[in-house]
């Protein structure tokens, strides 16, 4: 790998940790289609989940007191449920269509409300929210925009949304490090991974830009944290369409 790879993946983890530590999404859209453009696709799903576990992870920690912690434990059920699932059936998809995926996830964000009524806070819901979201994740390498409409429309607060939506996906990163982490093992293709150095520097980086990212949050109010979030969503989704196009033309 490069210096310059290499740094553009350091200073990516530090501002997509910052993104959804605002948003508590978006962050996760933009790494993986910047990890997507310098690593090949097994090496950028395993990159993508550990910078997103720590991510993630650190943020539901610094809000650990919003999580809300019975919607975290269904989801779990779920996340594991799906995972078992896409073990038995993993295929690493193509650049040209895993951008095409992430590009198409943004469109659900502008879905009718009265056409889907979806609400973590909702037993049954929460269980299908980490069915759904977590096999996403692990076909189109991220599922923000679909996790999401479980959330947008409940009536909890922008902190308990961002606080319980990184809690719940400290599950579906670790599952698509242990899916795609095995396949990489079996294929021996280990050298596609960034270097440890790398991610020694990247993870602080996260973490930093988390604790950054929670300080923008506490100046926003709950309509702009909405607005903001499908907007920056849907200009992310629009330009991996565009890059999905210009590689389908380009191998096609």
């Amino acid at each position: 790998m490069s210096t310059l790879a290499a740094l553009f993946i350091a200073i990516l983890a530090f501002f997509t940790a910052t993104l959804s530590g605002v948003f508590g999404m978006a962050g996760g859209l933009v790494l993986m289609g910047g990890l997507a453009l310098v690593l090949p696709v097994g090496a950028a799903f395993v990159t993508h989940g550990v910078l997103q576990l720590v991510a993630n992870g650190w943020r539901a920690i610094l809000h650990r007191s919003h999580v809300d912690w019975r919607i975290v434990a269904i989801y779990a059920v779920g996340s594991l449920i799906a995972g078992t699932l896409v073990t038995l059936i993993a295929i690493t998809p193509s650049k040209p269509f895993l951008f095409l995926f992430m590009g198409l996830l943004p469109g659900l964000l502008w879905l009718p409300q009265d056409w889907i009524k979806l609400d973590a806070a909702k037993p049954s819901q929460a269980l299908l929210s980490g069915v759904m979201v977590t096999g996403v994740n692990l076909t189109a390498g991220v599922a923000g925009p679909l996790l999401d409409i479980f959330f947008v429309r409940t009536a909890l607060t922008r902190h308990v949304i961002v606080a319980t939506k990184a809690a719940t996906q400290v599950f579906a990163h670790l599952a698509k490090i242990i899916v795609y982490g095995g396949l990489m093992l079996r294929a021996k293709d280990g050298s596609a991974l960034p270097p440890l150095w790398l991610f020694a520097a990247a993870i602080p980086l996260s973490m930093l830009g988390t604790v950054v990212g929670g300080r923008i949050l506490d100046r926003m109010n709950d309509v702009n944290f909405k607005r903001w979030t499908r907007l920056i969503v849907t200009v992310v989704g629009a330009s991996y369409l565009i890059q999905a196009a210009q590689l389908l033309l380009r191998h096609g």
